[in-house]
């Protein structure tokens, strides 16, 4: 019988002929790490020789012939659907064995689930399963044993996997690299004044300036991934070599996925937990940040890796089926190339639309003079700005009564944390019942730190923000006209989710907030109703008016839910 191992000459020694009329037996090894697979500079490191010398001395003890032998090399006995065991069970299903010889039960499985599939399809077979260093057989005792094993595996392989965690978790919340450091790093091995070892990361002089300046150049919107991944690999940026795997450029993926990493900017994740990481940053953290709008853009624009590049992709769309318009290059006879936007619905043939094509530069003077048609007069934002400001103060005057019962609450907690403490000191309450109370008053004092915090906070955040966008809606036709296509494509997605181009060449806009509400005619005609008014202060008419405000509306969907104690 020919094994798929290579025939080394423990393995030949193992594996022999079948005597006459002995019992026929499998050998299953495996070692869980390719680190443990490789020790010593051997193919098969350390564990694995040891492995095949107990089972052959078991097979001994039985008078079996050892036929077979399937070895999973760096398998982790937590999964089941290792190939050299799959392997072994169909073995034993096609041929007549009698024996299958491990050298513990862990290293069949570590988990009970998994044993108990893996034993019955061995008994199906007609094998027994045999340990060459414990007392495992088919006997009643033999059997509980087997489960008592099993269940110490399946507990020793959790437990591990736990403490695993555990120790990476302090690691990253020091600050320290969990697993291998990202292109443009190196991990590296020192040793302190007494010799001991410690695992660090250093900054890798080859790579670490392409990785550099691959940041600074994405974070001007004038690159897509796909572009800087080209220019990357001219420039020669490499993956790291392994005794495996020779270095190579990157993929378009890797420069992604690159970009991504918030460890460039000092940053270290563990289990989607960010922590402040003790590598030094390779960017600086506003450039990080100015890379993922850059993506986010791009993305948003469905424009990443495209052959047809412009600042209006993903943002215009067919008035008559809603499909989004893309970019289409015609050549006429005198080889001259118009770019023209045809509705994707109608390319695709996924609609009957009949919208017909149009010039890009078309579009783009449409879109110029929309703006224009929005944007609004110093008096109408003066309108805006005052009827807002006028409905926050009045939604802050109506909840002050509640901000003081907040604080009123507040302190009478910290109050009765401080009685708590002494009273425990005098021992007059037990630790365990002083503890019960110290969760319960701080889950309180948490809850109403942040309630008191929002009401000081939420409204002048809401107000600031408000104040921006009127500021650029007052200005929105001029700044366009002097921005660049990568600023023309932030503008365009901060004031709309979708321009529409009618079969008429005439836009409609759906906008993005607050724009739905501040470009609302509703909206302009009740701050004109509200600045006519001679007084300002609050009376029932301009009350009435604001109480029947969509954006007044969703201001007390996001406020405060009153709080009962």
């Amino acid at each position: 019988m020919t094994s798929t191992l290579p025939r080394t000459d423990p393995v030949q020694s193992l594996i022999a002929p079948p005597r006459p009329g002995a019992a026929l037996a499998v050998s299953y090894l495996r070692v869980s790490t390719k680190e443990q697979a490789e020790k010593g500079g051997t193919d098969e490191g350390f564990s694995i020789p040891a492995q095949r010398e107990a089972n052959r001395r078991k097979a001994e003890q039985l008078g079996a012939t050892i036929v077979e032998e399937f070895t999973d090399a760096g398998e982790s006995a937590r999964k089941a659907d290792r190939p050299e065991l799959m392997r072994m069970i169909r073995y034993v299903k096609q041929h007549r064995v009698a024996y299958c010889i491990v050298h513990k039960v862990d290293r069949l499985a570590r988990n009970r689930a998994d044993d108990v599939t893996i034993h019955i399809a061995l008994q199906e077979a007609g094998v027994m399963l045999v340990s060459a260093t414990e007392n495992i057989d088919e006997t009643p005792s033999g059997m509980l044993l087997h489960g008592i094993m099993s269940t110490i595996a399946e507990f020793y392989s959790r437990n591990l996997a736990t403490e695993v965690i555990k120790g990476m978790t302090q690691k990253a919340t020091t600050g320290g690299t969990v697993g291998k450091a990202p292109i443009g790093y190196l991990n590296i091995r020192t040793r302190d004044e007494l010799g001991r070892e410690l695992r660090t990361v250093e900054l890798d002089p080859e790579r670490a300036p392409l990785v550099e300046w691959a940041y600074k150049a994405y974070a001007s919107g004038e690159w897509t991934v796909s572009q800087l991944h080209e220019e990357l690999s001219a420039r020669g940026l490499t993956s790291l070599p392994s005794p495996k795997r020779p270095a190579k450029p990157l993929a378009v993926s890797s420069v992604h996925r690159m970009l991504t990493n918030p460890y460039y900017k000092g940053d270290v994740v563990y289990r989607g937990i960010p922590y402040k990481g003790s590598q030094e940053p390779l960017v600086p953290a506003e450039v990080w940040y100015q890379v993922q709008s850059v993506l986010t853009a791009h993305k948003t624009a469905g424009e990443a890796t495209q052959v047809h590049d412009h600042y209006l992709k993903g943002s215009v769309y067919c008035g008559a089926c809603g499909s989004r318009l893309i970019i289409s290059n015609a050549k006429n006879t005198q080889g001259n190339v118009y770019p023209y936007f045809v509705c994707g619905g109608r390319h695709s043939k996924r609609t009957e639309c009949a919208r017909g094509a149009v010039l890009i530069e078309d579009v783009e003077r449409l879109i110029e003079d929309y703006y224009t048609r929005i944007q609004v007069t110093p008096a109408v934002r003066q309108n805006l700005a005052g009827f807002l400001h006028h409905e926050f103060d009045r939604l802050m005057s109506a909840e002050a009564d509640e901000l003081a019962q907040l604080t009123a609450y507040r302190d009478r907690l910290e109050n009765e944390q401080t009685r708590l403490i002494q009273a425990h000191y005098a021992d007059a309450i037990p630790l365990s019942l002083l503890k019960r109370e110290q969760d319960r008053i701080s889950a309180d004092l948490d809850q109403i730190t942040r309630r008191i915090d929002a009401h000081h906070g939420e409204y002048a955040d809401a107000k600031a923000h408000l104040d921006d966008s009127l500021s650029l809606l007052e200005s929105c036709a001029d700044i366009y006209a002097r921005c660049d296509d990568a600023n023309r494509r932030l503008c365009n997605q901060a004031f709309f989710t979708k321009l529409y181009l009618d079969e008429d060449n005439d836009l409609h806009a759906e906008y993005a907030r607050p724009y739905e509400m501040l470009l609302d005619p509703s909206i302009h005609a009740d701050a004109l109703t509200w600045a006519s008014t001679d007084d300002k202060a609050r009376t029932p008419t301009n009350d009435s008016l604001v109480e029947s405000s969509s954006l007044v509306r969703r201001v007390r969907l996001k406020g405060l839910e009153p709080l009962t104690f």
